[in-house]
């Protein structure tokens, strides 16, 4: 499987997985706010802070309905990107703030204007959410920048990805394939785990989640079936306004997130070998099972019984499996209650 450099670190395989913090619009156009949410990104431990850049002129039309009429201040869709819209020297100036705070930048842009404000703004990666994967205008110019091209693919069937990641290819540009669900929140039955490595196999590229449920559950099972990107929708609290927001995680449990993440990460790179793990356990081991010990004081000639034996901690005499070849044998000595039985005791 290739893995590739994004803004200085692999990602692939047998690397940290990369962990996107996603605003979307949850700044609801304003630029404090998304000032915030990269602070908080960065506090919780992730690698990326990621926006989306809506120029509405270049992107969409005034008939352009909602996916959810949530808005009472904005008529149409159109309007709402415009009312959310940055200038690229805000974009340049959250792009800084990120950097600054040891975050990568990335943005999903839906237009060409957009990928060419970003391009000077500077990313590392094109995301391409999951309405543009058929869009083969936006995937040529950003795959002609060269930079790698994450594609989420929630709105896609695979023959479209196929198309997407050869056009990508064709072009010379690093690719990666995420599976999503266009659904807000995206509830367990559809959150599509069984596609992880169906895409790894199909493509031979690195592989994600870009998870739309509202928790941290998907992208942690994701990681240990090799998930080499992780993108989650965060919000500052659920009380926030805006569409994602049902579908995002706090940025509490975006620290939560990270932590799992990384722990199973070591889990996984640190596989067990049975047989050696209980060896080098033995002294713990013999604290917690048990031997064969005499029910009450027995004196010497005693044939011995289930009746007159018992199996109690710790470990050091006679084994439990070895039991019931004890029933039968006579006592060579006295032996105390509670006693281990050991060979010398028995004929």
């Amino acid at each position: 499987m290739t893995a590739f450099e994004l803004g200085g670190r692999r990602v692939g395989p047998g690397e940290p997985a990369l962990i996107v913090g996603e605003v979307a619009q949850t700044h609801d156009g304003s630029l404090a706010l998304a000032h915030a949410f990269v602070d908080a990104i960065a506090d919780a431990g992730a690698d990326v802070v990621k926006f989306q850049t809506h120029i509405a002129e270049a992107e969409s039309t005034p008939a352009e309905p909602f996916r959810v009429d949530f808005s009472q201040q904005d008529e149409s869709r159109y309007d709402y990107w415009r009312r959310t819209a940055f200038t690229e020297e805000q974009w340049a100036e959250l792009a800084g703030h990120a950097r600054e705070r040891g975050l990568l930048f990335l943005s999903s842009p839906f237009s060409l204007e957009a990928v060419d404000l970003l391009e000077r703004v500077g990313v590392p990666a094109w995301k391409v959410g999951s309405g543009e994967v058929a869009n083969p205008a936006l995937l040529d110019r950003v795959a002609r920048t060269g930079l790698p091209v994450l594609l989420s693919s929630g709105l896609s069937p695979l023959a479209e990805v196929d198309a997407a990641v050869a056009r990508v290819r064709d072009a010379g540009a690093p690719v990666a394939v995420l599976q999503a669900t266009s659904a807000y929140p995206c509830p367990p039955e559809q959150v599509g785990l069984n596609v992880i490595p169906l895409l790894a196999e199909r493509y031979g590229v690195p592989v994600g989640l870009s998870d739309h449920s509202g928790t941290i559950f998907p992208s942690l099972a994701a990681v240990v079936l090799g998930a080499s990107i992780l993108e989650v929708h965060a919000t500052l609290s659920r009380d926030m306004f805006g569409p994602d927001v049902p579908a995002s995680v706090t940025t509490a449990e975006l620290a939560e997130l990270v932590r799992g993440v990384r722990f199973l990460e070591r889990a996984l790179a640190s596989p067990v070998d049975k047989d050696a793990a209980a060896e080098e356990l033995g002294d713990l081991r013999a604290l917690f099972t048990r031997s064969v010990v005499a029910v009450t004081d027995l004196e010497a000639g005693t044939v011995l019984s289930e009746a007159n034996l018992a199996l109690k901690k710790p470990a050091g005499g006679f084994p439990p499996e070895r039991l019931p070849e004890l029933v039968g044998r006579r006592l060579r000595r006295p032996v105390a209650a509670d006693a281990q039985l050991t060979e010398d005791d028995v004929e």
